[in-house]
């Protein structure tokens, strides 16, 4: 089997690469990243190094918009979409260009290049932020209503694939994922700005009151669950909700990694961005039913080794 995975040298992506060149029924997998994003470029090369001499992995360095993607789109059974401009802060005001080009038009491009072809399985990474504000657990059955830009364009790739199914057969599978955390975790996301903070002594940036509550998916589980799609028969079509083994909120995180790190914390409280839900929180049946999910890793656990990770390229001096 060969897979073809957009925004590999990416948070996710990265993972996910790792994860498949060591399965045995996967020949041979293609990356394709542009190196742009909240992720420095430097951090993406450092993501993608370990995968740099594998005999089963090739990553090609382009941008989806402008590339030809018909001749690796032919030469793939799986193609994984994780590309995109992530972040709901970052996509008001006149950013708002960079998401609909990156998270829709080079959705439409990939899925113009795939509509003639014979895959397998074209796998769309969407978000929890389609579904805007909800109480309770939130199944994939859910009106979305995204209160962000950001959601609305990851919402917009949704439709996308629909209609592509609907009238092209391209065999659709979308993955919601709920705030993935871990090593390599984007700069822009909190766990990584709390623990870059707590090892400089600097003050934690807290937006809004701190009792906000997420849904918090270890990166390994994430993984494995994106990587289960392979093998997994009756999934075109669906939409699964990929989530966490436990929520909590924002001032118990920190107070997690408090302990974790023997550092107490000073806070400082910013306002609350616009476009941000108070909570999430996943129903996932329908991913332990299709994909025999069941995530692993506590919280506490996945703290510690995103912070473990953190400040081991801090003492590397590439913090």
């Amino acid at each position: 089997m060969k897979v073809l995975i957009t925004g590999a040298a990416g948070f996710i992506g990265s993972h996910l690469c790792e994860l498949l060149v060591n399965k045995q029924e996967v020949e041979k997998v293609t990356g394709i990243d542009c190196f742009i994003g909240p992720t420095p470029a430097a951090l993406k090369e450092d993501n993608i190094k370990p995968l740099n001499h594998h005999d089963k992995f090739k990553l090609i360095k382009d941008n989806l918009l402008t590339m030809k993607l018909e001749n690796v789109v032919a030469e793939a059974d799986v193609v994984y979409h994780l590309a995109a401009i992530p972040g709901v802060r970052s996509s008001w005001g006149e950013k708002f260009s960079e998401y609909t080009d990156h998270n829709i038009l080079a959705t439409q491009r990939l899925l113009e290049a795939c509509k003639d072809t014979k895959i397998e399985k074209f796998v769309y990474a969407s978000t929890s932020s389609i579904y805007g504000e909800m109480e309770g657990r939130v199944g994939e059955d859910h009106m979305p209503s995204p209160l962000s830009p950001y959601g609305i364009t990851k919402l917009g790739g949704e439709h996308l694939c629909r209609v592509y199914q609907q009238f092209y057969q391209i065999p659709t599978v979308i993955l919601r994922y709920f705030t993935v955390y871990g090593p390599r975790q984007r700069p822009d996301m909190a766990f990584n700005r709390f623990i870059h903070q707590l090892i400089r002594g600097e003050p934690l940036t807290v937006y809004g009151d701190g009792m906000q509550t997420r849904d918090f998916t270890y990166i390994n589980d994430c993984a494995r669950a994106t990587a289960a799609v392979i093998k997994k028969d009756n999934m075109i079509g669906e939409t699964i909700n990929i989530g966490g083994k436990e929520r909590s909120s924002v001032l118990e995180i920190i107070s997690s990694l408090e302990e974790i790190s023997g550092k107490k914390a000073k806070l400082v409280f910013l306002n609350q961005p616009s476009g941000e839900p108070r909570h999430t929180w996943a129903d996932i049946s329908r991913a332990k039913t299709l994909l025999q999910y069941n995530p692993l890793t506590t919280l506490q656990d996945g703290l510690e080794q995103e912070y473990q990770y953190f400040l081991t390229r801090y003492r590397d001096g590439s913090l």
